[in-house]
This record gives C-alpha cells, structure tokens and sequence, in this order.
C-alpha cells in the first residue's frame, strides 16, 4: 500500500524536479497529484522519464483530506494560504518556501545531518525544507562537526541564476544574446546584469547590512546544525544556469587536518569528494548538474587560524537545494512517522 501525494507549484522548476525525483527514486505513492495556480490547470506535466502525465489541478478547489504528503513549491503565499489547510486535513506538509522554517514548533530538516528532528512533525504536520544554500553547506559540515566541533563558518556562495527561478534564467540567457548580437541589454529580474557579471546581492538588505540570504544562511545552519556556531556569509548572484557552488572557511575547537577530513568526507552521507590537487581535479556546476550529491573539492588546511580548514562545496540548487531534499523528507516520514503497508 503505497502513499498518496500532492506535488504544488509543479509547472514551476522545483515542482517539476520534485515530479522528476519521485519518479527516478521510485517513490511509493499510489496515487500523485500535480497541482498549481488556475492558470495552470489542464496543463501537461510528466512525471520523469516514465513516459506517464498528468494534468495540473486547480490549488484553490483541491481537497487535501485523504492525501498523506504534500509537496509545497509555490513560494511563501501559496505555503501560508494552504499548507496549514492540508496540514488540518491530515495531510503532511514539506514546503520549500522560507515561510516556516524559523518557526519553533516546525523542524526544518536536511535528512542526512538531523533525521531526528522528523519527530516535531507531529506538533503542526508542517516539514520546512532549507535554503538551497544551507542545505549543501550543512551536508558537508555535519561529518566534521561530528568529528572536531566547528566553532566558526566563513562563507561566500557563488549562486546560479536558477535559485531566481525560470525568470532568472530567461534573464542570463536574454542577457547573454543581447550582447552577443548588439542589443540592449535589460534589467528586470536581477539589481544589475548578471550575463558576464556577478552580482553580491540576493534577497532584500537587513538594517546590518547584511542580505535576507545571508541571514538565512547564519540562522537556519543554527537551527539544523548546532546553535553554538558562528557564521558569517557573504552570498553572490553568478551567470552559472544550475547549480550553487561555495568557499567555506571552518574553525574548529579540536584540531583536524585535510587529510583526516578528506578521509571523513568521503565516507560521509550526502557527500562526494572529488580532491585531485591537479589540473580539473575538482568539481564545478556543469559537473553537478543534474546530481544529487554535494560535491567537496580543495580541501586543504587553513594557517591564518588555529583548527582551520578550507574547502569547495558544489550542487545542484534545484536538486539537493530543493525537490531532492523534500523527496527525502518525505522518505524519512514514510520509515519513521506515516509507516504504511
């Protein structure tokens, strides 16, 4: 007896990844539902490389009661208006917005680092899932956590322009034309061009003049990982299509060479370690595209601080960042909370 699950905002890029990765998993659901905006409905979505369809049904009128998972990636509005009206039904909610994961009474899980925290589901029967950028960071900290206890964190990311959605990446690739050709560049998604162009600026400013990015990056690495751990982010917009790349500098309290980590790392859950001190021997968004692993590269030790190490982190932002990390959350909840069969 398999488990009946609802997919929202599946014509957007995570809802039809999320569609892609419950098929490729071969998640055990009897029946899916696509779901999505009115202007949506009727339309055509595939689910993976099934060769199967199905048409989109309409959010407003769908009735969550009797369904056992829910799948939100519409955003913040959509996840307020209705997760708590599936979550009354019965239905598990596992949202991708950044709505509820500060939330105390919502855990807000990355299944290889706090499996644990699948119990609080029950409190509200909402799972928040992390920023994409979080949740590669902490898949490669847990292991060292686990093995030295990281006391600080130094990261700056180097994010694709799919973490804007489809708008962001229509935007690099209109962009990218215009120059090509002679036309005018515009501007509508992104602050400043982003074709051939970074830009260290993503989500609103704070009044410390940090990003609402950044403070998600600090604040959510807390709550899954360890609140006892510094870190200071600085979060850049780049012309890659897919996949979030980082350099994160770690502090530890006990020392722990790159050797011993780069031993760690690849054994460690999540995570691929590709370390070749060569010439392409690490790895780069084009590489992880299309991946689920965190790729680690350059690990080396760090001399400017006492316990220092320094690596590479890399994944796939609409994968691990997002659908693929919800899709193991809801096959966490079926081994540990909803058990059917």
């Amino acid at each position: 007896m398999g488990y009946r699950v609802a997919v929202i905002g599946a014509t957007g890029n995570v809802g039809r990844e999320m569609l892609n990765i419950l098929a490729e998993r071969e998640f055990p659901y009897d029946e899916l539902a696509a779901v999505a905006s009115s202007r949506s409905v009727g339309t055509e979505v595939e689910i993976g490389e099934t060769g199967r369809t199905t048409k989109c049904r309409n959010l407003e009128h769908f009735d969550f009661a009797g369904w056992d998972i829910a799948l939100f990636a519409a955003g913040s509005d959509a996840a307020k208006n209705y997760a708590p009206k599936a979550a009354a039904a019965g239905c598990m909610v596992i949202d991708n917005s950044s709505l509820y994961r500060m939330d105390p009474d919502v855990p807000l899980i990355v299944p290889e680092v706090n499996p644990e925290a699948i119990l609080e589901a029950t409190k509200r029967k909402i799972i928040a899932n992390p920023n994409c950028s979080t949740a590669q960071m902490v898949v490669a900290l847990k292991p060292l956590h686990d093995a030295a206890t990281i006391r600080r964190v130094v990261v700056s990311t180097y994010q694709s322009v799919s973490g804007a959605g489809k708008a962001g990446m229509d935007e690099l690739f209109e962009q990218s034309r215009a120059i090509f050709v002679g036309d005018q560049v515009a501007t509508k998604t992104f602050t400043k061009q982003i074709a051939f162009n970074v830009i260290p600026h993503i989500d609103v400013f704070l009044d410390d003049g940090s990003t609402k990015e950044e403070w998600k990056m600090v604040v959510e690495t807390k709550k899954i990982l360890d609140p006892k751990i510094k870190v200071q982010a600085t979060c850049v917009r780049v012309p890659v299509f897919v996949g979030h790349a980082e350099s994160i500098n770690i502090e530890f309290e006990h020392e722990l060479s790159a050797e011993q980590a780069q031993d760690i790392l690849r054994e460690a859950p999540g995570c691929m370690l590709v370390d070749k001190r060569e010439d392409g021997g690490y790895v780069t968004p084009v590489e992880a595209a299309g991946d689920g692993a965190t790729y680690i590269s350059r690990v080396r030790d760090d001399p400017t601080v006492e316990n220092g190490l320094a690596l590479w982190c890399v994944s796939d932002n609409l994968r691990k960042g997002a659908a693929l990390n919800a899709v193991q959350i809801a096959e966490l909840l079926g081994r540990r909370l909803l058990k059917k069969g």
